[in-house]
């Protein structure tokens, strides 16, 4: 892992970045193809790339015929298995165009919990990229449990960052920064740089989306940038539109200084 400054994202060796539901799913799943552009062009250049893509959930529900983002476990299951199938499709679809191959890779909270499946996911991802293989890893919703999950993939995203020692984590959203407010709200300001350990008192940030089908929102994200940041990673938080400039190095977005000295130890 590397210590990297805003200057030299185009230089990163590894890199996460994770995408939300609704920069995917229903009208917007049109996106994929532009972040497969952008994810392509950083691996050109020899960069690797884990993708942590949420959506499996919201795009199975039109196929179990449901209007809204179900409440019961089991539905979230049966959305989950039927959508999860269709993402990877859906991405590897565009892959082809590179002649770049996804892999799977699903995970709960209870297997990086776990110091055997958390050293079998590592070994697992540290061989798909050294294979040039992209990863694309969401949780297990089939599988997991209330008690287990992660609660939204920006958690997730933060953990797969630390578990392989990336240099960058890159979360993308439906808003172009962080804000000290909703950024609909007057007097909001938007925030270029958080610098490690900075305190955010006073900040207002939302707790969810307004697509009815993530689970995550500023709140989440600024929670999973400490934990990645805290642990050494780099962290930017953009848009989803901006994703490819985001990649290149361009300045976007709310960058998170990565600790100087990176609290804990690395994964084992």
């Amino acid at each position: 892992m590397n210590r990297l400054a805003r200057g030299d994202i185009s230089s990163a060796v590894r890199i996460v970045v994770k995408v939300g539901s609704s920069s995917i799913s229903g009208a917007n799943a049109g996106q994929i193809a532009p972040l497969v552009d952008a994810i392509a062009e950083a691996h050109g250049r020899g960069t690797e790339v884990v993708l942590v893509s949420s959506g499996a959930i919201a795009i199975g529900m039109p196929y179990l015929h449901l209007d809204e983002r179900p409440t019961d476990l089991a539905t979230q299951q049966a959305a989950a298995s039927v959508g999860q199938n269709l993402l990877i499709f859906r991405y590897q679809d565009s892959l082809d165009r590179y002649d770049i191959v996804a892999g799977q890779v699903l995970l709960t909270a209870g297997d990086l919990e776990n110091p055997a499946h958390r050293s079998n996911a590592r070994r697992a991802m540290d061989r798909l990229l050294a294979l040039r293989i992209l990863p694309i890893v969401n949780e297990n919703d089939t599988v997991a449990t209330h008690e287990i999950r992660f609660g939204d993939n920006d958690r997730l995203a933060a953990m797969v960052a630390t578990l392989i020692q990336a240099d960058l984590l890159v979360l993308l959203s439906d808003v172009d920064a962080l804000y000290t407010k909703p950024p609909h709200l007057p007097g909001a300001e938007r925030i270029d740089h958080i610098a490690a350990g900075e305190a955010l008192a006073g900040m207002e940030f939302g707790t969810a989306t307004g697509s009815g089908v993530g689970t995550g929102g500023a709140s989440t994200k600024v929670s999973a940038a400490r934990i990645a940041a805290d642990a050494g990673t780099a962290v930017l938080v953009t848009a989803t539109g901006l994703v490819a400039e985001a990649l290149r190095g361009d300045h976007v977005g709310t960058w998170f200084e990565p600790a100087a000295s990176p609290s804990g130890h690395p994964l084992p």
